[in-house]
């Protein structure tokens, strides 16, 4: 059985008197993806921000490599091997591609050297490479993205966080994000994804926890979940059939 890099326990988190969530517990293994899911409003976006140490855990416990988060910053969740590309994919847009890449590499920099590190981000995104000394800020939402993937790449994390990557993107450029994100998760890099394309999450993860109103409405594998009709007109709509799932 595959070992957890992420546990939850009964995790609340609150903004002000309002409780965002109630108490979600879930665990994320080595080589896993696991996606979550529901409508807007639903928590999802609050849940990626309480992992990553960016807001405070309110109750229960999380911990990611036997560490608990909210004993930690997210500076040193990043050291440990978390990397979280949050809505709006989160790259400094005053600094270059390759300089956004390197911060990347030294947050958390292992035997790889950068040269190499940076090989490996531009051979899976050539138009990185062609921007390479252009501020982050000036590229199309499409290549920020493909940025924030890039930076997955040289950072090496043990678990990615990522909230809605789809978010602003053409189908084009959706679809070669998901393709990146694909091989991350073939190559064993565990990952929980945040995304309102629920055909695409469900084929990207291995399982989905439907969210709504701050709790967990339903779990399973993302075929089983595609294929139930209530959970599909209750959550997911109707542009979840069709979808084709990745092997365990």
């Amino acid at each position: 059985m595959s070992t957890p890099v992420l546990s939850v326990t009964d995790l609340t988190a609150s903004y002000g008197p309002i409780r965002a969530l109630r108490g979600l517990s879930f665990t994320v293994s080595e080589n896993e993806t696991v996606a979550i899911v529901g409508a807007n409003g639903a928590g999802k976006t609050t849940l990626m921000r309480a992992l990553s140490g960016i807001l405070p855990i309110a109750g229960g416990q999380a911990t990611f490599l036997g560490h608990e988060i909210r004993r930690s910053t997210a500076h040193a969740l990043a050291r440990l091997g978390m990397l979280h590309v949050p809505e709006g994919r989160g790259t400094l847009q005053t600094m270059t591609v390759e300089e956004n890449l390197q911060l990347a590499w030294e947050i958390r920099p292992t035997a790889r050297t950068f040269g190499d590190a940076l090989k490996v981000a531009y051979d899976r995104f050539p138009r990185l490479r062609e921007r390479r000394l252009q501020a982050a800020g000036n590229l199309s939402g499409g290549e920020q993205q493909m940025l924030a993937v890039a930076r997955a790449l040289v950072n090496r994390p043990r678990l990615l966080l990522l909230d809605e990557p789809s978010m602003g993107l053409s189908p084009r450029m959706t679809s070669e994000v998901f393709r990146s994100l694909e091989e991350l998760r073939d190559e064993g890099v565990a990952i929980l994804i945040v995304e309102q394309n629920v055909k695409r999450a469900l084929k990207l993860a291995h399982r989905a926890l439907v969210l709504s109103h701050g709790i967990f409405a339903a779990s399973g594998s993302s075929a089983e979940l595609a294929r139930d009709p209530s959970i599909v007109a209750s959550y997911l709509g109707h542009d979840s059939g069709g979808v084709s799932h990745p092997r365990k």
